[in-house]
């Protein structure tokens, strides 16, 4: 025996009957919050931020006793420390070079006016004439570091 109070179902007991609908208000509101999560998201994972490559805030490594650098200029041509050498002609240079190592770190250095393509070429020349270890150098920034210490006042 079922009775009908302003709308609400009771059983004999005095309980509410089982509801055999689904509730989707839940999963409407969780849906909703999903979608403002990936419309707030979605414009930050793009990578629309204008860079500057050239500089770094890196703390500066110690640099070997004689250093090997490939320079490229901006006009394209590239040189091995001060003396300027064809593209073609650059491993068989660094090769002749006395002390010539392979497993010693190139370290290039590249023009700000020079195109990232430009710079992958060379590497690739180098990376195929077996330098595999090969050093980006940057002007040396200001490290991103901790604001410095407060100056306690003496009491």
């Amino acid at each position: 025996m079922s009775a009908s109070i302003a709308g609400s179902e009771f059983d004999d007991d005095g309980d509410f009957e089982e509801a055999h609908e689904i509730n989707v208000t839940p999963f409407i509101d969780v849906m909703l919050v999903l979608l403002i999560i990936f419309m707030v998201a979605a414009p930050l994972s793009t990578v629309d931020l204008p860079i500057d490559l050239p500089t770094s805030s890196a703390m500066p490594t110690k640099k070997p006793d004689k250093p090997t650098y490939v320079s490229i200029k901006p006009d394209l041509t590239v040189a091995i420390g001060e003396t300027p050498v064809k593209r073609a002609e650059l491993v068989s240079t660094l090769n002749a070079a006395p002390d010539s190592d392979k497993d010693h770190y190139i370290f290039l250095r590249t023009d700000r006016a020079v195109a990232y393509g430009d710079l992958m070429d060379v590497m690739e020349i180098l990376r195929a004439g077996g330098y595999s270890k090969i050093k980006l150098v940057a002007l040396e920034g200001i490290p991103a570091a901790a604001p410095p210490p407060a100056e306690n006042p003496k009491p």
